[in-house]
């Protein structure tokens, strides 16, 4: 099924029309996937994301773009400043909601639509209910097949109400396509009778000289029968029809105009047209107005699932703050597959994606942590190299394809590499970091060891951000069997800044404990210039005397000498410490490793 858009004059509906061997099959566009970092956005982060929007764009994949699901930092603002990139868009949550799934290219009926013109539209696409608005889109009702075959069959003894219309002389015309000869007032809307002039001219028109009010509510729907359009005209009915699409006498014309009845001409049929005319009441007065299931487009589709789970309607409106239609679905689009596409880079935890990341299709992962992997309802496109960054991976991809990067993006890759690797002198640095950084240097015509100079020297975090901020700002989330913590890391130009800040930090630590209920939460503190860290943990009391570092002006404070890296280093330790407090193993101390000496 199709859905299309129909229009009636001033009217739009919604329908849907089944393809033939005949239709033309338009090519679809691919869908925007986006290619997002972790919660709490690093420069990798965001510098691997745009980075791989680039290399897919020159592989011909134009709907693959960078987004984000997190702010940006004076770090990551410094390097984009630099090489004139723009941020990534943000996206803050990819649950599946109801503007996922619903039709946005709306097919509607005013009301002030006849059902004449409902029912064409109806009857020709197979369609089962028409949202009805004002000229705001507000939604004032619903019309379906249903209720117009209560309005168009009556029961047969209800004689009266089978010949009585509530219209006006214009929507008639509208309705008939009727030629105008002469018409009265004819936007007013009143109770008329249609009435088929096929008797005797002996017997027509007995009623009428009795009740002068009957006549005034009449339409006489007529042939070529001279004799009864005169003799309508003179009882002063209020419309004559001539069927057929005959012509008219001029002495019947100018009768009509001295005697003020509106005359029109038919093109179909008799019987055709006193159908129709009874179809040219508006469709506000035959339309559903109670009990119409209407939602928001943000709301989630699991909820709406569990709402609609025993109901009975055929389609459900959309509406947004201001109560106007923006879209309409139905069960069955419920149960289509969601369309949003991801590709994780820079993490492949569930816990560290953006919301909403478990519901939708994980596509394509491209990383170098440790794997944590989501499931997928397919086998995807997976990268996991032991690499200092995952910008080095997509630099490794660009070589690799002898694609060669816009000198604006290979510095953008710089700075994700040099931010990750604290300018490969951090542990994780491997020689393809250092290989690639140079590569990427000859092509932004940038030297490294500047580009670190601007890097870390761009601001102080825990001056410029607020304690929860400062926490949250690369806050990773881990779990380790039943027990979830987390673990946020900052690089500052020694302790300085921490140290005077400690107390309202340890506060915002807790808070965040507290708040989402994690067995700890710690905070790695790192020196850029000596390769040390300090270590803040706030949790249960057992775990943080378990530490085997030395104390730093508290017990909550921990001396980490040599450890700069929080994913080869720290959570391999901490991880060994959840295991023996959990179920009484050693812990492994980590290796402080010497700073790689690599040249850029």
């Amino acid at each position: 099924m199709q859905l299309l858009h129909q229009s009636v004059g001033s009217k739009t509906f919604w329908h849907k029309r089944r393809f033939s061997p005949f239709s033309r099959i338009l090519p679809i566009m691919p869908k925007t996937v986006h290619i997002i970092g972790h919660r709490n956005p690093d420069a990798d982060a965001i510098c691997s994301a745009l980075g791989y929007e680039a290399y897919k764009h020159a592989k011909g994949e134009e709907h693959c773009r960078a987004a984000r699901c997190g702010n940006s930092n004076a770090r990551i603002d410094a390097i984009l400043k630099r090489f004139q990139v723009r941020l990534p868009r943000f996206i803050g949550d990819v649950t599946p909601k109801v503007h996922d799934v619903m039709t946005t290219d709306i097919h509607k009926v005013t009301v002030d639509a006849t059902c004449s013109e409902a029912l064409e539209i109806i009857d020709h696409y197979g369609i089962r209910v028409l949202p009805v608005v004002d000229d705001k889109d507000h939604l004032k009702g619903t019309l379906s097949i249903f209720d117009l075959g209560d309005y168009f069959i009556p029961k047969p003894r209800q004689e009266r109400r089978m010949r009585h219309v509530f219209t006006s002389i214009s929507d008639i015309v509208r309705s008939l396509k009727a030629e105008v000869i002469n018409v009265v007032d004819e936007d007013r809307s009143e109770d008329l009778f249609v009435r088929v002039g096929a008797m005797d001219i002996r017997s027509f028109g007995r009623r009428y000289t009795e009740d002068e009010t009957l006549a005034r509510q009449s339409v006489i729907v007529v042939g070529d029968r001279y004799d009864i359009q005169q003799r309508s005209i003179m009882l002063g009915m209020r419309l004559v029809v001539i069927t057929g699409g005959l012509p008219v006498d001029d002495d019947v014309v100018e009768m009509a105009k001295e005697r003020g009845v509106s005359l029109i001409v038919s093109p179909a049929d008799s019987a055709t047209t006193s159908w129709i005319i009874r179809s040219a009441g508006r469709v506000d007065r035959v339309m559903t107005t109670d009990n119409i299931e209407s939602f928001n487009s943000e709301e989630r589709l699991s909820t709406v699932r569990r709402k609609v789970a025993n109901s009975r309607a055929v389609a459900y409106m959309v509406m947004d703050e201001h109560e106007r239609l923006v879209g309409v679905f139905s069960k069955t689009d419920l149960v289509k597959p969601i369309e949003t596409n991801l590709i994780l880079v820079d993490h492949n935890e569930l816990s560290q994606a953006v919301p909403g990341a478990d519901q939708v299709n994980i596509i394509e992962v491209v990383d170098h942590h440790r794997l944590g992997n989501p499931p997928t309802q397919q086998p995807i496109f997976f990268i996991n190299r032991p690499l200092g960054s995952t910008s080095t991976i997509i630099a490794d991809l660009f070589q690799r394809d002898g694609i060669e990067p816009s000198p604006a993006i290979a510095g953008v890759l710089m700075g994700g590499i040099i931010s990750d690797t604290l300018n490969l002198r951090g542990p994780t640095t491997t020689d393809r970091d250092a290989e690639l950084l140079s590569w990427l240097a000859g092509i932004a015509q940038t030297k490294a060891d500047d580009l670190a100079e601007l890097i870390f020297n761009s601001g102080s975090v825990i001056i410029s951000h607020e304690p929860q901020d400062v926490i949250r700002s690369d806050m990773k989330t881990y779990t380790e069997g039943e027990l979830t913590y987390s673990v946020s890391q900052i690089e500052e130009l020694g302790f300085d800044n921490f140290l005077k800040n400690r107390e309202k930090i340890e506060q915002a630590l807790e808070e965040i404990r507290q708040a989402d209920a994690y067995f700890f939460s710690a905070l790695l503190v790192t020196d850029i210039n000596t390769q040390n860290s300090l270590l803040l943990v706030n949790g249960d009391e057992q775990f943080v005397e378990s530490i085997t570092y030395p104390n730093r002006d508290a017990p909550d404070i921990f001396e980490l000498n040599g450890i700069v890296s929080r994913k080869k280093q720290l959570i391999p330790y901490l991880t060994s410490l959840i295991r023996a407090h959990v179920g009484g193993t050693e812990p492994q101390q980590p290796v402080a490793e010497a700073p790689v000496e690599t040249e850029a």
